[in-house]
């Protein structure tokens, strides 16, 4: 049995157990639907959505 079986550690995309190899993943299309959600912005980090005037090159 695999460590992450053992641990119950399940794929954030489809909660299958993760696979030590595309960890925390349990498949490179899951890795890859994840990465696809960054790219097209699916995914947002909190913060200050205005740039401060001293930071704005011109």
């Amino acid at each position: 049995m695999t460590e992450a079986k053992k641990q119950g550690a399940k794929c954030p995309q489809c909660n299958k157990p993760t696979d030590h190899k595309f960890r925390p993943f349990c498949s490179k299309r899951c890795a890859d639907v994840d990465l696809g959600k960054w790219f097209s912005e699916g995914y947002v980090l909190p913060g200050d959505t205005e740039i401060p005037d001293e930071l704005v090159e011109e």
